[in-house]
């Protein structure tokens, strides 16, 4: 299906399905969904298939004041462009992220007294001997060794790095460029605010250059509101749409796309006239460019459009010595500014052909910039170009709980101008004081981000003065910090369930064909063993968890799983052996095509930071294998010379990409924003473990700026004025593409599905992402008023564990037995209720997901929230504990 799907755009596409300005309302309903594997209604091919020109156009020349236009005549305005709206499930494995087997019970039960005190030493850690961070927290390489021996040795991949030139390093594999050198090389990729395409040969002008492409919010399809919350199921971008494509005359059907100097943030495109040639134009794309810019090197430039033009303006007067202006006025009424300048030769000149085409009257030396001027941005790009971005360069520092980063672009052309980089909203939320001094009132309208603003810098720095920097192993809240205890009373209820779950076979839970199931069951353990411990105050129980614990770890640091991992030095990482072994490119979610590798890794480190807590003498014999997978997603220095620099975490989007090795049209995406900010927590705690200060620092900003992010992208408040007012109603975003977002997942469209993917796992750091009022806003939009209690399965569980942040008690009603009912109206289950758990289904529990922890997790949040006030306290002492911890929040003792 997916490649008849492909198969379908690839035809539109050819067909030159192109854009203009606003849709009619008849053809937006037309042309909002049609799955891949359907056709156009009759009426609208006669309408959007343009008949390409074959001889020269009648083109009036005019002198006037400003410059020399040059008119053509009227072209009937292109139609809407190609909506690949059907979701593409591709490299995407559409089963449930859940351990959905059943556990049996335990055959023998742990019985360890309370007041046993076992010989294990539980280091709690120690400020004083805690090491500082490095002026530049990315600076320094996690390491340099290499992979461990008992990983075997690939020097091929299922996926070829097609048209790649770098011989050598390992390449980023989940970056907005990575379409250049998939399939057939003409998907496009998202710089924000503009997308850039091979045309190769397609569409109206059938250019073989690059296409630029940019959308404004009045293009956009919506899905269908839902009935219940007014929302739209998705918006999306039009793709194919060939505004302004740069190419030369050299280039026909042999031309040939390579990519060289591919970075975290960067790369260039080659275009060659044939294999074997040397490149006609080059582009260095860097994500966030204020032009797209092309490099010749004497080749003919060809400037052509397959939206048409209106007129082609060459200007009176240069904006700089030796750059030479056009304005292009195409027949959507946009308009695109070119800036030339020539090292070397004649300045470009350009003859216009025809509406699809103008070319230079001879070879040229130099580069070509183009823009889209929105209205007002004409000084502002006047002054910046001549100037452009080759990369960037990451630095950052941190001083108690704030931090600041800094993308340094690393730029060429002429030296005494100033780059113009387009924003996205985060950044601009938290730019220092300087930068916000460079932001411009230029703004274009981004795919999936909001509004971008054009910052005339070679610099930007941004502060995050609220790292989470006191968040542990235990529950936590943001006015409170940690949790220190619990009462008798909670700890001997609970303790009773943790028994029971500490005596499960956690070497069988674990033993299972799927890295990310096994780092979901070996997660689940470590978090029930750090609350048996630190919570529940038995050491012997969770010194009896710790030992099965390592034994089911060490299966995977030895690497004797199923699947075992290798490392792989075509693209650089490890990768499950299991597509070798199978073929199937989505086996284990396609870990082997880098899909996940954030979420898959991150349940594994989170493991090994809390076992080296709990046991630091295990620390020095499972360092390296942890390492290892630290450095597969998170590596932050070139020096380290295995693995490609920050493959998950895009540091310009502010969150992470979980889509790897597969063409698609929408570009990257993620699905469980709630597990990508689980591997940053786990990334700050085993840093802090381990003593590795930049990592843990890296660490609490990643988690920093994925809030700030996520609020403003994934995450939605009825306050949001990032996202499209139809679309914020559904609160969270579903998956989140570079080109569109669609309130849905993989493996379905029940609203437990979309919501709870978000959600999962509960961790400490969840309050700090998932804050009380978008919490409140999205349970009384799906979940309330008893609307939880049709939810079957561990989805329930999950729902109930979010709902611990704004009603705790109410949580641990439900997970203690008391009922749904009951805790959706926060009553207390009687005694009886909650010692013998009647009311609660071990089918709410995701079998990735402990009882244990999700009890002390809501009984810890209540305590923070009401430190004078225990679960079984009558409400009247409640209601005063409640009170004096309001007036101490609001009048804290100095």
């Amino acid at each position: 299906m997916g490649r008849i799907w492909r198969l379908a755009a690839a035809l539109l596409t050819a067909l030159q399905v192109v854009t203009s300005l606003p849709v009619s309302e008849e053809d937006r309903n037309n042309i909002n969904r049609y799955p891949s594997s359907t056709t156009l209604p009759a009426h609208l091919p006669a309408k959007t298939v343009q008949a390409v020109a074959k001889t020269p156009a009648k083109v009036i020349t005019s002198v006037g004041p400003d410059g020399t236009v040059q008119i053509l005549p009227s072209r009937t305005t292109p139609a809407p462009g190609f909506i690949p709206s059907e979701l593409e499930t591709l490299g995407h494995v559409t089963a449930c992220p859940l351990l959905t087997d059943l556990i049996p019970e335990p055959t023998v039960i742990i019985s360890i007294s309370l007041s046993i005190s076992v010989g294990i030493s539980f280091s709690m850690g120690s400020s004083s001997s805690v090491p500082t961070a490095s002026s530049d927290i990315f600076a320094d390489p996690i390491s340099t060794d290499a992979p461990l021996a008992n990983f075997a040795r690939k020097d091929d991949h299922p996926v070829p790095r097609q048209g790649i030139t770098n011989k050598n390093g390992p390449i980023g594999t989940n970056k907005f460029y990575n379409n250049f050198h998939l399939g057939n090389q003409t998907t496009p990729a998202y710089l924000h605010p503009y997308s850039v395409a091979w045309a190769r040969g397609q569409g109206a002008a059938k250019s073989w250059g690059l296409a630029v492409s940019h959308i404004d919010a009045q293009q956009r399809v919506y899905g269908q509101a839902s009935p219940g919350t007014g929302a739209v199921s998705y918006f999306i971008n039009p793709i194919g749409i060939q505004s302004v494509i740069l190419s030369a005359k050299e280039l026909g059907s042999g031309t040939v796309l390579t990519t060289d100097a591919l970075t975290d943030f960067s790369a260039q495109v080659n275009l060659l006239p044939n294999t074997g040639g040397t490149p006609a134009v080059r582009f260095p794309l860097v994500q966030g460019s204020g032009f797209i810019t092309a490099l010749y090197d004497g080749a003919v430039p060809v400037l052509q459009t397959g939206v048409y033009y209106r007129t082609v303006t060459r200007a009176t007067t240069d904006p700089k010595q030796g750059i030479t202006k056009y304005k292009l006025v195409l027949e959507d009424g946009a308009t695109w500014l070119v800036y030339a300048y020539h090292s070397k030769g004649d300045p470009l000149d350009l003859e216009v052909v025809d509406n699809t085409l103008a070319q230079a009257k001879g070879p040229f030396s130099g580069t070509i910039q183009v823009t889209k001027d929105p209205g007002g941005g004409e000084a502002v790009f006047d002054k910046a170009c001549g100037a452009y971005p080759t990369g960037v360069q990451l630095s950052g520092s941190v001083s108690g709980a704030s931090g600041s980063y800094t993308l340094a672009f690393q730029k060429a052309g002429l030296s005494d101008t100033a780059l113009a980089m387009f924003a996205l909203p985060h950044h601009q939320d938290s730019f220092d004081g300087a930068t916000k001094g460079k932001v411009t009132s230029v703004k274009l309208q981004t795919t999936t981000k909001g509004i971008a603003a054009a910052v005339v810098a070679d610099s930007w720095t941004l502060v995050e003065s609220n790292l989470p920097t006191n968040i542990g192993f235990l529950p936590w809240t943001p006015q409170t910090g940690s949790l220190s205890t619990l009462s008798d009373a909670t700890k001997q209820f609970i303790h009773t369930v943790a028994q029971q779950e500490v005596s499960q076979n956690i070497l069988d839970q674990t033993d299972q064909n799927s890295m990310y199931f096994s780092g979901k069951a070996l997660a689940k353990f470590a978090s029930l063993i750090v609350a048996t411990k630190e919570m529940l105050d038995d050491q012997g129980l969770a010194q009896a968890g710790l030992d099965q614990l390592k034994k089911a770890f060490s299966r995977f640091a030895q690497n004797t799983q199923q699947y075992p991992l290798v490392y792989e030095s075509a693209w650089g990482g490890i990768v499950s052996s299991a597509t070798y072994s199978t073929g199937d490119t989505g086996a284990d979610f396609g870990n082997t095509l880098y899909n996940d590798h954030h979420f898959h890794w991150g349940y594994f480190i989170y493991t090994a930071a809390a076992i080296g807590h709990l046991d630091p003498s295990w620390i020095d014999a499972n360092k390296a294998y942890v390492n290892l997978l630290v450095r597969d997603i998170a590596n932050p220095s070139t020096q380290d010379s295995y693995f490609p620099l920050w493959r998950s975490f895009d540091w310009f989007h502010g969150h992470s990409w979980a889509h790897g090795l597969f063409d698609t049209l929408d570009g990257k995406d993620q699905e469980s924003s709630s597990e990508d900010t689980m591997h940053a927590y786990a990334l700050k705690m085993w840093g802090s473990v381990v003593g590795d200060a930049n990592l843990e620092a890296r660490g609490n900003l990643m988690l920093a700026v994925q809030g700030r992010s996520l609020r403003s992208y994934y995450l939605y408040t009825s306050a949001n004025t990032v996202q499209p007012h139809e679309f914020i109603g559904n609160k969270a975003a579903g998956i989140l593409f570079e080109n569109k977002i669609d309130h849905t997942t993989y493996f379905g469209t029940n609203i437990e599905f979309i919501q709870g993917i978000h959600m999962l796992p509960l961790l400490p750091h969840t309050p700090f992402i998932r804050t009380p009022d978008f919490v409140r806003e999205e349970w009384d939009t799906y979940f309330s008023q008893g609307r939880v209690d049709a939810i079957q399965g561990g989805w329930k569980g999950v729902l109930w564990g979010n709902y611990a942040t704004i009603d705790p008690k109410g949580a641990y009603t439900f997970f203690s037995g008391g009922g749904a009912a009951a805790g959706a109206r926060g009553e207390h289950p009687n005694k009886q209720q909650a010692v013998g758990r009647a009311g609660f289904d071990p089918g709410w529990l995701d079998g990735g997901a402990s009882l244990t922890w999700y009890l002390c997790y809501s009984a810890g949040e209540y305590s923070l929230h009401f430190p004078l006030c225990d679960l079984t306290t009558n409400e009247l002492y409640c209601s005063v504990g409640r009170a004096l911890s309001g007036f101490v929040a609001r009048y804290p003792v100095s």
